[in-house]
């Protein structure tokens, strides 16, 4: 016998071409994404020397507390949010979020859990699936630069630069 969730989960993708969850070694926070013209080397200083600056001027920066939270569908994507504690994580996650490129205004720190590659979701009923998640707390001690490649089993991350946002002056 199927439970509730089963049937809503096969409700909510029944009409989507290749549906699949992402596994989990593949998880990660996305702040931005950069394409595949962009200098990993050249952003990665970058990110580096914009966050050591924010640690020495900006006082409260640091490791921001976060847990996963809510749900949401992109075109072809579903994802888990991030939930910060307070309105200082929220400021610190913000802030690197703009040293990392995104538009601190618009972006949606998020984790891809699944992805299908056609077919129109009903977006309520996906993301209804998780809308009442909420994670553990933890802290987010570091921030990577991520290149994508594609392989044939789906992407393989490669870390290019890790960032610890525990600065000290």
């Amino acid at each position: 016998m199927r439970s509730a969730r089963s049937r809503q989960l096969e409700r909510a993708t029944g009409g989507l071409r290749r549906f699949r969850f992402v596994p989990a070694q593949r998880w990660h926070l996305t702040l931005c994404f950069h394409g595949d013209e962009a200098d990993p080397d050249r952003l990665g200083d970058r990110l580096a020397h914009r966050v050591g600056q924010a640690g020495r001027a900006q006082p409260g920066f640091g490791p921001p507390r976060l847990r996963m939270a809510g749900a949401g569908v992109f075109r072809g994507v579903l994802w888990i949010g991030v939930q910060p504690a307070g309105d200082a994580d929220a400021d610190v996650l913000a802030t690197v979020a703009g040293m990392a490129g995104s538009d601190p205004r618009s972006f949606r720190a998020h984790m891809t859990v699944a992805r299908w590659a056609a077919g129109r979701a009903d977006r309520d009923l996906l993301a209804g699936l998780f809308a009442d998640y909420e994670g553990p707390w933890w802290e987010a001690r570091d921030v990577s630069l991520v290149c994508s490649e594609q392989q044939s089993g789906g992407p393989a991350y490669r870390t290019v630069r890790r960032v610890s946002l525990a600065v000290t002056c």
